[in-house]
């Protein structure tokens, strides 16, 4: 049997699941009690088990029908000179892509490097963070950052273990080093029990997480030191959702409300050429998430699922989105083909833009951060794009790029490379080694913290893909 990454599981399976048209009914669902939601564990973990299997399934039929790698398209797109984007070029490539190089993250010094166009790099100094390499080997992956400024603190939400469960850790010296796990809920029998993603800082001290699926909410109330769980209050409907939420204030820096996308299948078959899998929605809070207005399609936004938001200094919301996979890619059923776009609203999340892309496909799993002066920094990966390196093993990595006009143009010619690294794996499990995943903070000092999973540490021999987490420690130019 193949085991697959809990990445995959997340991502893929939602998707695969509605795409097979497996209903709902088909998924264990949460025992609820006393307004608290305390799903068992095998209840909390059938349902992305189940869609797991539906993937392996899908990739072990292409396999032995001696179907084409699923890397391989990317490969050809890559020797015609595509890159995934416009912006992307060989000749920049062979400037910051060494055609073989050991992976960076066993030490701690490191360089980030600013892109010139096609001119050679600048080199900045940064650190590097194997965050999750005491952690017993265990799988480590989707790492969520906040900052709490009141209490100069940093806390970072990682999903742990295999099957997964959420843990958090924090740093009290701007990330130097950083504290134990401490799991997001810990069961009866002493076990963790929880999983929480899109971490979101309200202010004060209060923070929210949610499970992928959007059944339940995580709430805490003393800086993430504990959690309380309980049912979402809204309807049935099938969606889900990675990302932070929008926070927006009104006066005084009051908490006015938070605002949310999310995304459904569209039934369109997973892989079908014929139209578009996913469709994302808008929708608002005013209770801090824990009931919501319902859902708006966003007509611009067919093809789009996974969106981080955030507001420019002018007013206008910018939303960062990871679009499908480019239709010539659909047979694959491989999602690493998705792009990256971004639309703005210039009437708080009423009326949205046609999605700009920067890359139509390889790069997304977008965060973003507003700098001073107005600047807007996205931070993202890149899980294909990059040529082989000279032994023909894959390449990934995490790049930022910047928009100094509230997120209507981005300098994509002097984008950042905060990382690369080569894979050591050749056959169908050669994306075990990929990326997912980023987080980025700002601190006081003007310091970025960007953290990312990573899959470098997997084996030649592995059957199970085991991922990472890392971080980078940097400033810009």
């Amino acid at each position: 049997m193949i085991f697959f990454s809990l990445e995959m599981l997340s991502k893929f399976g939602s998707r695969h699941r509605a795409a097979a048209q497996i209903k709902e009914k088909s998924a264990p669902k949460y025992v609820r009690s006393s307004g608290s939601e305390k799903p068992s564990p095998d209840q909390e973990q059938g349902s992305s088990q189940l869609r797991l299997l539906l993937f392996a399934m899908t990739l072990l039929a292409g396999v032995a029908s001696g179907g084409e790698s699923l890397l391989a398209p990317a490969g050809q797109a890559i020797a015609a000179g595509d890159f995934g984007g416009k912006g992307v070029t060989r000749a920049q490539l062979q400037q910051y892509l060494p055609a073989s190089k050991p992976h960076p993250f066993g030490a701690r010094e490191h360089v980030v490097l600013q892109l010139d166009g096609e001119k050679k790099p600048t080199k900045l100094r940064a650190e590097m963070q194997w965050i999750s390499q005491s952690w017993n080997g265990e799988n480590a992956q989707m790492p969520y950052l906040v900052n709490l400024p009141e209490k100069d603190r940093l806390l970072m939400l990682v999903e742990s273990g295999q099957p997964i469960h959420s843990a958090f850790i924090t740093s009290d010296d701007h990330g130097q080093t950083w504290s134990a796990r401490h799991w997001l809920r810990v069961a009866a029998d002493g076990k963790p029990n929880g999983v929480g993603l899109g971490l979101t800082h309200l202010g004060g001290g209060r923070l929210r997480a949610f499970p992928e699926d959007l059944k339940s909410l995580w709430s805490s109330a003393d800086y993430g030191q504990t959690w309380q769980g309980s049912p979402a209050r809204e309807s049935a409907a099938e969606r889900y959702a990675w990302d932070p939420l929008l926070v927006v204030r009104g006066a005084k820096g009051r908490l006015e409300r938070v605002a949310q996308v999310v995304w459904a299948p569209t039934g369109v078959a997973w892989g079908s050429p014929d139209g578009f899998y996913s469709q994302a929605s808008f929708r608002t809070s005013s209770d801090a998430g824990r009931t919501w207005s319902e859902a708006a399609k966003v007509p611009q936004w067919l093809g789009v699922n996974e969106v981080s938001l955030m507001a420019a200094r002018n007013g206008d919301w910018v939303a960062a989105c990871r679009t499908d996979y480019p239709r010539r890619f659909a047979r694959h059923q491989f999602d690493h083909y998705g792009g990256l776009a971004v639309s703005i609203s210039k009437d708080q999340g009423q009326t949205w833009t046609d999605p700009k892309p920067l890359y139509e496909w390889g790069r997304h799993h977008p965060s973003l951060v507003l700098l001073p002066r107005g600047k807007i920094l996205m931070t993202y990966v890149v899980r294909l794009g990059y040529p082989n390196d000279a032994p023909g093993f894959p390449q990934f990595g995490v790049e930022a790029v910047s928009s100094s006009d509230h997120g209507q143009t981005w300098d994509l010619a002097h984008r950042y490379i905060l990382a690369t690294w080569s894979g050591n794996l050749k056959d169908e499990r050669s994306w075990f080694c990929s990326v997912q995943s980023t987080s980025t903070v700002l601190i006081r000092d003007g310091t970025l913290l960007t953290a990312f999973g990573t899959g470098f540490n997997n084996q030649p021999a592995a059957a199970r893909c085991k991922m990472d987490v890392a971080l980078v420690k940097w400033r810009l130019k």
